[in-house]
């Protein structure tokens, strides 16, 4: 297998997942312990509380892992690199995915920028194809719109020599 792509994300991406994570966990949480938490309290029925206590749990784990364990470890394996001929992307944990996209294939670049990347004043690039969109989240502002410009440069030379 080639070497891994050179340039890595910037490292206050793993705040942005942290927080996007713990949004994401608490929602899960509180739509699937509300009912019991309020059966019991109508009802004073005991499997409910026990139900709910199980869910708590699960939320304290769940916390644990998506804060505190996945975030460096999905940090240090994204990775990226922008040739003349391709950008190069690979990420994953478990399940580790490579994508070359030729920038003949490329039809649009642009970044995206919400609320809490923004507070950390980063953005994503989005690299779409005919076959789906690639994303590079978590660049600084700067280095996500000079990277946008360069795939888009390139993929207009790459159409052009068609």
């Amino acid at each position: 297998m080639n070497e891994l792509p050179a340039h890595q994300l910037n490292p206050k991406i793993t705040w942005v997942w942290r927080i996007s994570d713990a949004i994401s966990v608490t929602l899960v949480f509180l739509i699937c312990s509300a009912p019991f938490f309020i059966y019991f309290a109508v009802e004073g029925e005991q499997w409910a509380l026990l139900v709910s206590a199980a869910c708590v749990a699960c939320y304290v784990v769940a916390l644990i892992v998506f804060l505190a364990i996945l975030p460096p470890i999905r940090f240090r394996r994204w990775r990226y690199e922008l040739t003349q001929d391709y950008l190069d992307i690979a990420r994953g944990i478990l399940w580790r995915k490579r994508f070359i996209i030729p920038f003949i294939r490329v039809q649009n670049t642009d970044t995206r920028q919400g609320p809490v990347l923004r507070a950390f004043g980063l953005a994503s690039v989005t690299v779409s194809t005919a076959a789906g969109k690639h994303e590079i989240p978590g660049l600084e502002t700067a280095v996500a719109e000079q990277l946008r410009n360069r795939a888009a440069e390139l993929a207009r030379i790459a159409q052009e020599d068609v």
